[in-house]
């Protein structure tokens, strides 16, 4: 059968799972009457919820008797590993583009590494039925970038469709018949090239994915380089350097058909399938026959570039809400993560209960929190610290460029809060309809916690995205938080008359009737030390009648902070406690006396 290897790349929410939907639907994948999810890519809970695709997907679909092997691409930066790799698989790319918001930063990002590629992009303008849709312009705009990021001639020359992947049509002109996706499929099938296909030669395939499946084990999936793979048949893993890492016989191969993995016995250069039955080889390793000498060239995996600790939750209210407490649990699910994960790594620290891992970003190690929560699990985590590495003696830390989006009255302050934290004004440009395009090379560290900030200082209006740029001589100091916090003094249940008390303290964390207990934070202080304070004390009854009616007790709504807020907000003497009902702030240390030692000690270190 004949193939085509695709990727759709989008920027995060411009309707790219929604097409391939629509992509599946229309092709015969379902049955008429099957009952399917709406964007049945993004499979997983999170991913449904927060509407990004965190993990690359493939899929096919047939028509007109060729098989299109799809593969759906992250757009979000802290999952950047995924994609650079992803695109060695395909053999063009579909780059999918808001009709009103016009190519965005991560759409940059991804498309750069497909042109970089050799790849031959089809233009996919999508949501033109919005009420400020502006098609035409956006076309101009996406050419302007393909010439930025230094197109040929030939990838200049892109055909362009018109679509609403939601209603599934795509039309090659604004007046088209608005029907079905007909002509997307047609333009696939005679614009993309059929993948090499060297049969003759030994098997050879580069793995660009892995999956721990609780049935076959570690499962890593590629597209056929060479040859011919069968089930049963003798292979080796070598690594990117050429090192043998492990010989083995491979025990399933699995294809895609549709949304489904199907065994298969035998499959050809070319095709993208799942092979299972190896225990050490990873992503960007070569899985090939025994006779092939020399591993495929492969992307290398950026490094992580943030660190957090997660340890047991060992505060008096552990075990209240979790079944999964124990260090062994933890250490088990988070060995389990770095084996599908390859831009995760945990290291076990000197206490043994707890564990560093490092990952790309704040929004990658939250969601592994997230997951690990709703899997029933208790942990406590630090603030997210950068990882600096040595160069010549020099301190070198991580870098990222940031591009911003924000309407034109709002981009003095974001200036004003870049420069702050330490951050290199690159560029400045207005982007049409009243917004200025800015944009940013910044340290990690003075970005982490920075995107509420951002969303609070641009009214919810501004945009931006972050991509790993480098490492660069270490910045020097950033200001962290000014404010200090409240600390409970006491365990028990909050209650409103003493909330309503210490409001002129600061703002609240919690609502009354919460569970408190020694150390834990339950407000922020309007200065800048830290306050213990009695969030249990009730109110003082007596048996003279007021000659006023008492006030009814009105309390102020508490601050609700999500996980990354929380995780962004504390410092390094404090930690999150996560559950799977609740998000506390804690002081790592709880007694007072103890914590009170604690910090002479570290300012006699000094």
């Amino acid at each position: 059968m004949e193939l085509r290897n695709i990727a759709i790349i989008a920027h995060v929410d411009h309707g790219k799972t929604t097409l391939v939907d629509a992509m599946l639907k229309q092709s015969g994948t379902f049955r008429e009457n099957q009952q399917v999810a709406d964007r049945v890519m993004d499979s997983n809970d999170l991913e449904r919820e927060r509407g990004i695709t965190i993990l690359a997907k493939c899929t096919s679909v047939e028509w007109k008797g060729i098989r299109i092997n799809i593969v759906d691409t992250p757009g979000h930066a802290d999952f950047g590993g995924e994609v650079e790799r992803i695109l060695s698989m395909v053999d063009g790319v579909v780059v999918l583009v808001d009709a009103a918001e016009g190519p965005m930063p991560q759409t940059k990002f991804v498309t750069g590494k497909a042109l970089g590629l050799g790849l031959r992009p089809i233009v996919v303008i999508n949501k033109v039925d919005r009420g400020d849709a502006r098609p035409h312009q956006v076309h101009d705009e996406v050419f302007d970038l393909f010439a930025a990021l230094d197109a040929s001639d030939e990838q200049l020359d892109f055909p362009t469709l018109f679509a609403v992947g939601r209603d599934g049509w795509a039309d090659e002109s604004l007046e088209g018949p608005r029907q079905d996706l007909s002509a997307l499929f047609d333009l696939i099938v005679r614009h993309v090239p059929p993948p090499e296909r060297n049969l003759d030669a030994p098997f050879a395939m580069l793995a660009t994915t892995l999956e721990a499946d609780p049935y076959l084990g570690r499962v890593l999936t590629g597209r056929i380089h060479t040859g011919t793979v069968k089930t049963n048949m003798a292979a080796k893993g070598l690594s990117r350097d050429g090192e043998l890492l492990e010989q083995f016989r491979i025990s399933k191969v699995l294809a895609f058909r549709g949304i489904e993995r199907v065994p298969v016995d035998s499959a050809e250069a070319g095709d993208i399938v799942c092979l299972a039955g190896m225990s050490k080889p990873t992503v960007a390793d070569t899985i090939c026959a025994p006779e092939v000498a020399a591993p495929l060239r492969a992307q290398p995996i950026d490094p992580p570039t943030l660190a957090m600790i997660f340890s047991v939750n060992d505060s008096p209210l552990a075990g209240t809400e979790g079944d999964k407490v124990t260090s062994r649990v933890i250490g088990a699910r988070l060995a389990r993560e770095a084996e599908s994960n390859v831009a995760i790594r945990i290291r076990e620290t000197e206490t043994k209960d707890a564990f560093e891992v490092a990952g790309r970003g704040e929004l990658q190690l939250g969601v592994l929190i997230e997951t690990m929560r709703r899997e029933g699990f208790e942990l406590s985590v630090s603030r997210p610290r950068v990882l600096f590495k040595s160069e010549n003696g020099q301190r070198m830390e991580p870098i990222e460029e940031v591009f911003v989006d924000v309407d034109d009255e709002y981009s003095g302050v974001v200036v004003e809060k870049m420069t702050l934290r330490k951050a290199e004004l690159t560029g400045m440009r207005p982007s049409g309809g009243g917004k200025t395009r800015i944009t940013f090379l910044a340290p990690s560290r003075g970005l982490i916690g920075y995107h509420g900030e951002f969303l609070t200082d641009t009214r919810g209006t501004g945009l931006m995205n972050r991509v790993y740029h480098g490492y660069a001589p270490y910045k020097g100091p950033i200001e962290g938080r000014r404010n200090g916090v409240l600390i409970s003094n006491a365990a028990g249940e909050a209650v409103a008359y003493a909330l309503w008390n210490l409001e002129d303290r600061g703002p609240m964390f919690i609502p009354s009737g919460v569970k408190v207990y020694e150390g834990m934070i339950i407000g922020e202080h309007t200065r800048g030390n830290d306050l213990e304070v009695n969030p249990l004390k009730a109110k003082q009854l007596t048996n003279i009648r007021a000659a006023g009616k008492d006030e009814a007790v009105r309390l102020t709504p508490p601050r609700k902070m999500s996980l990354e807020q929380a995780i962004a907000y504390i410092q390094d003497d404090e930690l999150v406690e996560v559950t799977p009902k609740s998000i506390r702030l804690r002081k790592s240390i709880l007694d007072p006396n103890e914590r009170k030692k604690a910090e002479r000690a570290a300012k006699n270190a000094e």
